[in-house]
């Protein structure tokens, strides 16, 4: 498991989900739009409506990355692997995204990053991807793990 956290971001994207916006992934690369395509702001899950109460509540297993992209068919087992008590997702979904922090004014911009540190604009989806193939495997080696048993 050490491994596989500490090499997170050249873990296979996670290749079963379903891409809409004209993207898919090839070669454990997104193929398809433009750079400027790959903006983020804030990504959000979709929304579903509740049967029983006619709320609309989220939709986890999709995701809208920006206006252009939106990533569906996410397994609701990418959620189970929690992080300082908030799934590994819902980690990048916050942190890949603009943020003005009230008391400085710094602007924390993840495309910056994604642009000026990793030279590739879509670093920000990819890393998406990404934790969700680390987030199953993790939970996967977790539930197949021996009992305890102390004495």
């Amino acid at each position: 498991m050490a491994d596989l956290h500490l090499n997170y971001e050249s873990v296979a994207m996670y290749g079963d989900v379903k891409l809409q916006g004209g993207i898919y992934i090839s070669d454990d690369k997104i193929i398809g739009g433009s750079d400027d395509d790959f903006y983020v702001s804030k990504m959000k899950f979709g929304k579903r409506k509740n049967t029983k109460t006619g709320k609309n509540e989220d939709d986890k297993t999709v995701i809208i990355y920006n206006d252009n992209f939106t990533v569906s068919n996410i397994p609701l087992q990418a959620y189970d692997y929690i992080v300082n008590g908030k799934s590994g997702v819902e980690w990048v979904m916050e942190r890949q995204s603009i943020k003005t922090d009230k008391t400085s004014g710094i602007t924390n911009n993840a495309n910056d990053w994604a642009i000026e540190t990793m030279n590739n604009a879509r670093y920000p989806l990819e890393l998406l991807l990404r934790v969700i193939t680390v987030s199953i495997e993790s939970m996967n080696i977790v539930n197949n793990l021996p009992s305890l048993v102390i004495e």
